[in-house]
């Protein structure tokens, strides 16, 4: 891909995950396709932290819309707080600013509608970051699973199996909330860390936008002391009636590389959506294993807008996990997994304690297996009565 001249970008949000986004723009800006124009912090960045960027120092102020007009940004990455997204991207679409808006693309539903209206109304590219969706592997099962490979597909599992603990749910004022001073935040394990499950999963049965949900059932509980679910369930039925079964937690024995599951009646195809790795195992066949390319999100952007490239991820293919997310949001809060059913063990990546739920990876495994949910294994702690949603 080639461009006349680079993409003016300002990034909102370039600590934490920011600073993922903030390297990947260097990466793009040493190609010639980008240029950081500038950066939307509440706390400007110190000259160590913008050090690839030396010589070269992007504007910086905490007044996003601002600084969209003094850089003459053509596109902005947003990486704040999710409660803050919609707002944002309105803010940049009324000034004809391309988005890459990362995930989850809103809080609730209302907020994700809202914000692709006025996208939509204002004629300009938006891109959810969803990066598995820019793996190349998405299209070769598809193309698989449409050729009859593994037979008639029965239905989609997921699994996510992750390790975190206290001070990753003091990170920021948001982590582990439902809700901050009445404003939704849902930064359960389904909506937010293992949103790629949920998301890969809808994408894989190709079944991604809301018009496809029939009916979700969710099963939300929570080790650590917080507010939103770490250990979750849920279970889409599409208007068609295939099931899309997700479960995940971020107390895992030990950490595991999440992954999809498209069930055949002749096979199965597994995909570790991080590592762009496929498993195909079917009848007759010995199995058959594939490490896939991937392309960039926001490289995609800039390829849509100088020719016209599809984008790999429009709002529209996401509004089945908006679903999937309204749905966490308006259920009972989560239920506090009783005492007996985790341990705690003081080697958390983040140098804390973190809380391990008893055979959780076995269980979120099985149920990605199986689609089924954990109150249907029969977990001690998911009886039926226990569960958030009937």
């Amino acid at each position: 891909m080639s461009v006349t001249t680079p993409l003016p970008v300002v990034l909102a949000g370039a600590r934490g995950h920011g600073r993922w986004h903030l390297a990947n723009i260097r990466r793009l800006q040493h190609q010639g396709l980008v240029r950081l124009a500038g950066i939307c912090e509440l706390n400007p960045l110190s000259e160590d932290e913008l050090e690839a960027f030396a010589g070269e120092l992007p504007e910086q102020s905490a007044d996003f819309g601002a600084l969209l007009d003094s850089t003459g940004a053509r596109a902005a990455v947003i990486c704040t707080p999710i409660p803050t997204h919609t707002e944002l991207a309105l803010t940049a679409a009324s000034r004809g600013v391309h988005l890459l808006l990362e995930k989850p693309p809103a809080a609730t539903w209302a907020d994700y509608a809202r914000m692709t209206e006025g996208v939509r109304e204002a004629g300009v590219a938006c891109q959810i970051g969803f990066q598995s969706f820019g793996s190349h592997a998405v299209p070769a099962i598809k193309d698989l699973v449409r050729s009859g490979a593994v037979g008639n597909v029965r239905g989609i599992g997921a699994a996510g199996a992750w390790v975190r603990d206290d001070t990753y749910f003091r990170r920021a004022p948001w982590a582990g909330r439902r809700r901050l001073g009445g404003t939704d935040v849902v930064d359960g394990v389904l909506t937010n860390p293992l949103a790629h499950a949920v998301a890969t999963a809808l994408e894989l049965a190709d079944r991604g936008t809301a018009e496809d949900v029939a009916t979700i059932e969710t099963e939300l509980f929570r080790a650590h002391d917080i507010e939103s679910d770490d250990t979750s369930c849920a279970r889409v039925t599409t208007t068609d009636g295939l099931p899309v079964t997700v479960a995940v937690t971020l107390c895992a024995e030990e950490a595991g590389e999440p992954y999809v599951i498209v069930h055949g009646d002749r096979g199965r195809v597994t995909f570790w959506y991080k590592q762009d790795r496929v498993l195909v195992q079917r009848a007759g066949h010995g199995p058959e294993e594939a490490v896939h390319g991937r392309t960039d999100l926001l490289e995609n952007l800039v390829d849509h807008l100088e020719h016209g490239t599809a984008l790999l991820v429009p709002p529209e293919r996401t509004g089945a996990f908006m679903r999937v997310v309204e749905a966490v949001r308006t259920a009972p809060d989560p239920t506090a997994l009783p005492a007996t059913a985790w341990h705690t063990r003081p080697d958390g990546p983040g140098g804390g304690n973190r809380r391990v739920v008893r055979g959780i990876d076995g269980t979120v495994a099985a149920a990605a297996d199986t689609l089924t949910l954990f109150s249907e294994l029969g977990a001690s702690w998911a009886r039926p009565s226990e569960v958030s949603t009937p």
